[in-house]
């Protein structure tokens, strides 16, 4: 049984969703618009954000904060929650929501 399965919560890969697992939850991570504006005016431009990251340099910091953003506001989490969920997965675990945000950022949606 998969995360998503087990928590009913569902991604849609073809709108560039993922699922994060905070506080033993799946959420969905939906890179909307607004969300990665908003990334986008806390981080930086995102192509340097996606260049940062394929260099390995993505700091801990810019990851939960991508992910805090583009949470369903619906369902949304306090931002430490995200961090600390970041944390207690490791990076390793993190690296798969997050190629597939980095990847909806550069290819978008069709």
């Amino acid at each position: 049984m998969t995360l998503r399965q087990a928590q009913g919560e569902r991604a849609n890969a073809l709108r560039g969703e993922a699922l994060l697992k905070i506080g033993g939850a799946a959420h969905v991570l939906r890179p909307s618009f607004t969300a990665l504006v908003a990334a986008e005016e806390e981080l930086g431009p995102l192509f340097a954000l996606v260049e940062r990251a394929g260099a390995g340099q993505l700091r801990l910091s810019e990851l939960a904060a991508l992910f805090w953003h583009c949470l369903d506001p619906l369902h949304a989490v306090p931002r430490e929650a995200v961090g600390e969920a970041v944390v207690a997965q490791g990076l390793a675990a993190c690296a798969a929501p997050l190629r597939v945000l980095l990847g909806q950022i550069l290819k978008g949606s069709g």
